[in-house]
């Protein structure tokens, strides 16, 4: 499928949670939606998933609008962090309705998922805890198998072996039935290695649209001699220096090869400090 974002406007009274947004996708791929609190991510979902209207521009999927739109919305499931289901059904009956909305529900997986996070689906969902109703979303967002599914901080409660879990399984269901995957997280470190492609959102800008790998090899750490490193790192874009005695460190981004030809010690940087560069406002990013 083929997602087309058009000069996305989104305003609520006098307050532009996005703006003037533009890019394409195509899956299947899984796609890291970043940003800090308030960037426009979940607004931007809300209006994929065909929640809400945009103020002005498109957004289309495969040429068609998903508000208010049958067709559209049948291909996509969105699992936020809570709020997904009404709290009095009992989660088998949630299990149930889903696999009549969606046309490619898998029920064996969600036998299976159930036994893995031992869920008691014969009781309300307003009886479980955090974990167990992210568990819930984590279920019908992955049995779903929709063309197009996004997890927007699916997992609050979990623990980190219950994340991890999610994580292994996402990518064996990804590998199984591939589908463009929508992924919004704060836990940046735990599922980069995921990512095929990186779109970053600020204040409701699109700040930067990426492939994933090469984000890895554009943000790095090199270490060396202070007057070195200084001369080096003239007129680029540099996100941090370190120094003791006489050595420094700096953190780049930039051409790890030009920096590993010059002969210094070259490290990667997890794509969330560069995230967190990028969006830092206060440097002028």
């Amino acid at each position: 499928m083929q997602l087309k974002v058009e000069h996305l406007t989104k305003t609520y009274k006098k307050t532009d949670a996005l703006k003037n947004v533009s890019f394409t996708l195509n899956g299947p791929k899984i796609y890291g939606l970043l940003g800090r609190n308030g960037a426009g991510k979940t607004t931007f979902m809300d209006i994929l998933a065909g929640l809400q209207l945009p103020t002005s521009g498109t957004v289309k999927v495969d040429g068609e609008t998903p508000f208010n739109n049958r067709s559209i919305t049948k291909n996509i499931c969105m699992i936020k962090e809570g709020d997904n289901f009404q709290k009095e059904m009992k989660v088998k009956d949630i299990f149930k309705t889903c696999s009549i909305i969606y046309d490619h529900w898998d029920e064996q997986l969600v036998r299976d998922l159930v036994k893995l996070y031992k869920l008691p689906i014969k009781k309300r969902l307003k009886t479980y805890s955090k974990g167990m109703s992210s568990a819930v979303g984590i279920i019908v967002g992955l049995a779903s198998n929709a063309p197009i599914t996004i997890f927007d901080e699916p997992y609050i409660g979990l623990d980190a072996a219950g994340r991890k879990k999610f994580y292994n399984i996402l990518l064996e269901q990804y590998e199984k039935n591939e589908r463009m995957i929508i992924f919004s997280t704060h836990l940046i470190d735990e599922v980069s290695l995921l990512f095929e492609e990186v779109l970053i959102l600020q204040e409701g800008e699109l700040m930067l649209h990426e492939q994933a790998e090469t984000l890895r090899n554009s943000a790095f750490v090199i270490t060396g001699d202070v007057e070195e490193v200084k001369h080096f790192i003239a007129n680029k874009h540099v996100m941090e220096t370190k120094q003791i005695a006489n050595m420094m460190t700096a953190s780049i981004y930039g051409n790890k090869e030009e920096a590993k030809k010059a002969g210094f010690s070259v490290e990667g940087i997890p794509i969330q400090d560069l995230m967190i560069y990028l969006t830092d406002t206060e440097k002028g990013a």
